[in-house]
């Protein structure tokens, strides 16, 4: 028994530890490099870093284009996962219960994959080019927004959508929500699938409606996926780069207006060759991450509901 014991453990750590290495190497070394930088004043270029200590995060606390990306971040991160979120579920409860039904629960609807796969194209295209394509329908002049407004007769709504400081970050936030809803309509719509059918009947014959059956049958049953669903929408909430990047003027702009703090980090590392101050832009994003997640795990964290 001893030899076989000593045999799968030698088996454990010879298939464990060159992942654990190269997880060092590869993950744990970068983290502890930037660490390290932020705590320097290294350009990325020069090989030499003096050591300046807590001087990069002090001057975050000072900078007023990182205080703007801070209130951005977190209106994103109060708003999009909150309303992905809440179409996710909506739409994947129309295409899992939306059908007639009757006594035995709701029904899925007629055609119910079609609906699946309109819905998961925007996950299809990568995020660059959702960008390209809704700076084409933002266009003041040419653009699909406005011209549908104009058809309709709402001249007065049709305005420069990323050009106005007061509609610009909305705008950006529309387009995360529009490009990520359909992954977790689908992800909603699968765990839908698997509640037994007979816990959806006992609700309808205790007299609940389908908003009742969505609020207080379906969604506790599927907290956890809603919980990790907000983990990742806020990680995608407090990044936000690529869209800035390419969408709007300045890019950040205008006045500001989109600032988020992944661009200023990109910005002071490459632009300005302040490679220490983006280390340290770096490291407070990372802690800002960590905490959402945790809190997000920890606040929703409720009894288990489990069903046979």
């Amino acid at each position: 028994m001893t030899t076989v014991r000593s045999g799968r453990s030698r088996f454990l750590a010879a298939a464990i530890l060159p992942a654990l290495a190269l997880y060092a190497v590869f993950v744990l070394s970068p983290y502890a490099q930037a660490f390290y930088l932020a705590l320097t004043d290294w350009t990325g270029v020069s090989g030499e870093a003096s050591f300046v200590g807590l001087d990069n995060f002090r001057r975050l606390v000072d900078d007023p284009l990182f205080r703007a990306s801070l209130r951005n971040n977190a209106l994103m991160l109060l708003v999009v996962p909150a309303v992905t979120i809440g179409l996710g579920l909506l739409l994947a409860a129309l295409v899992s219960f939306g059908g007639r039904g009757g006594a035995a629960g709701p029904s899925a609807v007629r055609g119910g994959e079609v609906y699946r796969v309109a819905y998961f194209l925007p996950q299809v295209l990568a995020l660059p080019i959702v960008a390209v394509l809704w700076q084409f329908v933002y266009n003041p002049t040419d653009g699909l927004l406005n011209g549908f407004l104009r058809g309709v007769g709402l001249d007065a709504l049709a305005r420069s959508w990323l050009g106005d400081p007061a509609v610009a970050l909305w705008a950006v936030m529309a387009v995360l929500i529009w490009s990520s809803v359909g992954f977790y309509m689908v992800l909603f719509g699968a765990a839908m699938e698997s509640i037994p059918r007979e816990v959806l009947e006992a609700a309808v014959l205790d007299g609940a409606g389908r908003l009742a059956v969505l609020w207080r049958v379906v969604v506790p049953l599927l907290w956890d996926n809603v919980q990790v669903a907000f983990v990742y929408l806020g990680v995608l909430a407090l990044d936000g780069f690529a869209v800035v990047q390419i969408m709007t003027v300045g890019p950040g702009g205008p006045d500001g207006a989109t600032e988020v703090m992944g661009l200023g980090l990109y910005r002071n590392a490459f632009t300005y060759g302040r490679f220490g101050y983006a280390a340290a832009m770096g490291v407070a994003l990372f802690f800002l991450t960590l905490a959402v997640a945790v809190v997000a795990l920890r606040a929703g964290r409720r009894e288990q509901v489990e069903y046979t």
